[in-house]
């Protein structure tokens, strides 16, 4: 059975402390790696001083101060004299007197890694018999002989000890050099600290795992390696590792905005080992998992009730438009009507809120006037504030109409103003800002004079189901914003203002509505039922209108006609060539194209699509066509 690197290392440690001679390995920090028994019990040194890290200053220290070398005039002067001298490491033999009258032998040899490997032998006999051979030389030359042949078997054993020792070295030199070539090659960060907290042994990888740390930081504080903050954070579990007790925290670092898990197990001298690992990809795959469960529960529950309901409505509107066509209706029945008819449309309304929260609807984009939608956001949330709480709007949009879902982007404002008013309390401020950056984006910026996020809600404020408000939250606002914003290829980013309070940017991509009202209109789709519908929607509108049923078909046409004023195409054509082929060979000319289809948002058609051109999604209406092309209709 193959032996653990703990096995081996108890094999090792056991078989140097049988060994007569004392024997100590420091690192090239001056610190204790390793010592065997005969150390501690030839100096007699207290256990402090035989722990691994102990320093080699504390050690010379100790023994001056006991007497070890004889009278010395200045102890600091003396220990500093020495540290040098093992600073600057050579291979040496002495033999040295100690103040006991003891004899002993000093040989040290470098390792190649660092630090040194001393051997410490009591030649008190060997010094013994050399007197006495020079003393009695002609008197005792029988006990020469005998003590000759003493020393010869001394020496044989001394060098079976020394090529032991060699033997060791090897061994440690191989399983370290192993053991840090294993541990520099893990995706963590693997260190081991004293019981003050300060690093012993570090794989260097800190710096893979957390961008700006140092790389090699051997002997600093973990409060020096690490920034102020996340030293904070893993500071209590620290101290439960110290304690004796495994520990465990997660946190985003503030500086790199990666998720972090750091481990602490405790070493048995106090002390503790810590694994340091980036989890960013793991925690956002298991949000985006849990979200995804969470909508499909959802989505089973509510996806009946919506076809029927959706069935219902749809009932309800066609019963309404044949009411309103008789002409023997009485005189409050065209009101009754109406009425009907906008509360049908609430239930659509209604309808598409739920789908949000259960799938991905598609947006709607429509020519809007963002004057007349930042009025009417302020119009409906005025009334929601506090006589304390102002609401502040300003206009720097384009003033020509762009294309978003109204309704959306209305209904995402709103919450987060509504946020912004619950962080408010009964004072503040808010303001909302329309910029456009780079003619690439339209940015709606929220700010409040609240108390801002705090780092948990930072992390977690677009995860489904997770509020700050109690039971009075339901934790849907912001992942129904996050998800509005993401499906129009936009962005959400969340933040703290400089001086205080909350900041959202809600940014959408800046695309202008045609904008045009009569002319010729290339119409492509290939059913023939679906297009004389649309035939009729655009010629209904004032459009002229000529048909293709592939995008090659409507290529050609593109190049016979030149005063084709928009191209209105379904995303799936006759043959190989789509509608999103057709949009991409219209870029760069003066034609725009509105795509049309009934693919699922997460079909990869429908996706590339919306990058390309304004997405309508059947079925449709005249109005919602309209919404898209005329002035008049911009809403």
């Amino acid at each position: 059975m193959p032996q653990s690197n703990a096995d081996r290392q108890t094999l090792i440690a056991a078989g140097l402390n049988l060994i007569g001679q004392a024997m100590t390995i420091f690192d090239n920090d001056l610190k204790l790696v390793l010592c065997n028994a005969p150390f501690q019990h030839m100096f007699a040194l207290p256990d402090g001083l035989v722990t691994p890290g102990a320093t080699f200053e504390e050690t010379i220290r100790h023994l001056a101060e006991r007497g070890e070398y004889g009278p010395v005039d200045d102890i600091d002067i003396f220990v500093q004299e020495r540290t040098v001298v093992a600073r600057d490491f050579k291979p040496h033999y002495m033999e040295r007197t100690r103040a006991n009258g003891r004899t002993i032998s000093v040989e040290g040899s470098p390792l190649p890694q660092g630090g040194w490997v001393t051997v410490y032998t009591d030649i008190t006999a060997i010094k013994q018999q050399e007197a006495l051979l020079k003393g009695r030389s002609e008197e005792l030359s029988d006990q020469v002989l005998a003590h000759a042949a003493e020393l010869a078997s001394t020496n044989r054993a001394l060098a079976a000890t020394i090529t032991a020792l060699e033997e060791a070295k090897r061994h440690l030199t191989e399983l370290e050099a192993h053991t840090r070539l294993t541990t520099e090659m893990m995706p963590a960060h693997i260190a081991h600290v004293n019981d003050t907290g300060h690093y012993t042994y570090s794989n260097n990888r800190l710096a893979n795992i957390i961008p700006g740390r140092p790389s090699d930081f051997a002997g600093l504080h973990m409060s020096q390696a690490l920034s102020p903050s996340m030293y904070q954070r893993i500071r209590a579990s620290l101290q439960s590792a110290f304690a004796g007790e495994d520990a465990l925290v997660e946190f985003t670092d503030p500086d790199s905005a990666r998720r972090m898990r750091v481990a602490f197990a405790p070493d048995t001298r106090g002390g503790a080992y810590v694994l340091s690992t980036d989890v960013t990809e793991e925690t956002q795959a298991r949000v985006a998992l849990q979200q995804t469960r969470k909508r499909a529960l959802a989505a089973q529950m509510t996806s009946g009730l919506a076809h029927d309901f959706s069935n219902l409505l749809t009932i309800i509107l066609g019963l309404q438009s044949k009411l309103e066509r008789l002409t023997t209706l009485p005189p409050d029945a065209a009101a009754l009507i109406e009425g009907t008819k906008g509360a049908a449309r609430r239930g659509g309304q209604l309808l598409s809120s739920i789908a949000q929260m259960t799938g991905q609807p598609a947006p709607r984009p429509r020519a809007t006037a963002l004057n007349r939608l930042l009025y009417d956001i302020q119009t409906l949330a005025a009334p929601t504030l506090p006589d304390g709480v102002t609401l502040h709007v300003t206009n720097n949009g384009p003033e020509d109409p762009v294309l978003v879902d109204p309704g959306a982007v209305q209904d995402s404002l709103l919450n987060l103003i509504l946020n912004a008013r619950d962080a408010c309390g009964a004072t503040g401020e808010i303001t909302l800002t329309l910029e456009t950056l780079k003619d690439t984006w339209l940015e709606f910026r929220v700010t409040d004079t609240g108390a801002g996020f705090s780092e948990t809600a930072m992390d977690q404020a677009c995860d489904p189901f997770f509020t700050t408000k109690g039971r009075e939250g339901s934790g849907l606002g912001l992942p129904m914003v996050y998800d509005m914003t993401k499906l129009a290829g936009g962005d959400l980013i969340l933040g703290n203002a400089v001086d205080a309070g909350a900041r959202v940017r809600l940014r959408l991509p800046l695309r202008f509505s045609p904008n045009t009202t009569g002319g010729l209109v290339l119409l492509v789709e290939d059913d023939e039922h679906l297009r004389g519908t649309y035939r009729d929607m655009l010629m209904g509108s004032g459009f002229s209108v000529i048909e293709a049923t592939s995008a090659d078909e409507a290529t050609a046409l593109l190049a016979d006609l030149p005063d084709i004023k928009l191209v209105l195409s379904d995303i799936r054509l006759h043959g190989e060539a789509t509608g999103v082929d057709l949009a991409d060979r219209l870029q760069g000319s003066a034609i725009p194209i509105i795509l049309m289809t009934s693919l699922p948002l997460d079909d990869p058609l429908h996706k590339s699509a919306l990058k390309k051109a304004p997405v309508l999604g059947k079925p449709f209406d005249g109005k919602a066509l309209s919404r898209l092309l005329i002035p008049k209709a911009v809403t």
